[in-house]
């Protein structure tokens, strides 16, 4: 899992100079959710409100990222990608999707839904908190 986490890091900061694959993370989820507040982000990814809070003085002096007033509430902020924020992230999706492409290629129809079953599994497991570092 190391290994997978180091190539993970280390393929993200090949696929965009800008990115990180936090950054990348983020940017995904925002896309996601259509935006959401940067107290919403560090509660998914159970991170402390001042590194969300880095990240996003990263993302939004990038131009990746902006903040908008909540229409419902205007004590909020919702953080929203940018439209520079929505190109660079589908440059890298497209170029992640390339490169698994590429990595699977090989692979049989079998072995690939195998694969597909067991991380389905890992991260069913993963967002019940089943999974224990030991």
């Amino acid at each position: 899992m190391t290994a997978f986490a180091r190539r993970a890091r280390a393929t993200a900061a090949r696929m965009h100079p800008e990115l990180s694959l936090v950054s990348y993370t983020l940017l995904s989820h925002l896309e996601y959710q259509g935006g959401c507040r940067a107290t919403d982000l560090a509660a998914h990814y159970t991170l402390d409100k001042s590194t969300i809070s880095r990240q996003v003085g990263a993302l939004e002096k990038a131009g990746l990222v902006e903040r908008r007033l909540d229409p419902t509430d205007h004590r909020v902020h919702v953080l929203h990608l940018t439209d520079r924020g929505v190109d660079v992230l589908a440059q890298v999706t497209d170029a992640r999707r390339v490169a698994f492409h590429e990595r699977l290629a090989e692979w049989g129809e079998s072995d690939l839904e195998k694969f597909a079953e067991c991380l389905l599994r890992y991260n069913d497991a993963a967002s019940r908190g089943d999974l224990t570092v030991e």
